[in-house]
């Protein structure tokens, strides 16, 4: 049987650690939301680049400079860049306070079309605000790449909201079905897996 690509990253994403499920005993992440899962993708910097690479080549062949989102997403873009031996750029969170106060480090133009890359999403709003940066300085934002969502409600609100697309190399429905093939998950606790990703600021209440 072959196994999707989506797959393969779900379980490599659990095999190295990089993906941590707990529904037992939930972790607080800074938003404050209760979630059962930790995403620690600085694990995948080794491994990661030739998928992102590949779906930056299919999703958008028309990318001039690709672009890191601060600071996660700075050495995915790296490693993809240098691969598709494109330019390379990165957009920190809010301008500096000091020097020439630079959002963007790196050269985007008006006349660049640039992917932006994060390391996994939640909400989208760090990303997104990074867009908005780069289309500040009159450049085109083809769409976002990332290795991993958690498919919140609210993600596909406000990337819609934006008018961008977002192509990620696997999501949080795809890793929770190889966990449960995987390992000894009970079918209580896939439940909760489940129940978070549909209201993650009620769940566990």
């Amino acid at each position: 049987m072959t196994v999707s690509v989506e797959k393969q990253i779900a379980a490599d994403l659990l095999d190295i650690n990089a993906v941590t499920l707990s529904p037992n005993k939930p972790f607080l992440w800074a938003s404050g939301i209760k979630a059962p899962i930790y995403t620690d993708n600085r694990r995948t910097i080794a491994f990661i680049a030739d998928g992102l690479t590949a779906l930056i080549s299919e999703q958008f062949p028309t990318a001039t400079v690709i672009a890191g989102v601060a600071t996660a997403g700075i050495p995915h873009a790296a490693l993809a860049a240098d691969r598709l031996n494109l330019p390379m750029s990165y957009v920190r969170a809010k301008p500096k306070d000091h020097g020439t106060g630079k959002q963007i480090e790196g050269q985007i133009t008006a006349d660049d079309n640039v992917v932006l890359i994060d390391d996994l999403i939640s909400t989208g709003g760090s990303v997104l605000g990074a867009a908005k940066a780069v289309q500040a300085v009159g450049a085109t934002v083809l769409g976002i790449v990332a290795i991993f969502s958690y498919e919140l409600p609210d993600h596909v609100k406000n990337f819609a909201d934006a008018g961008l697309s977002l192509h990620t190399l696997t999501n949080y429905s795809t890793l929770i079905e190889v966990a449960n093939e995987k390992y000894d998950i009970n079918a209580t606790e896939l439940a909760s897996l489940k129940q978070w990703r549909e209201d993650p600021w009620h769940w566990n209440k």
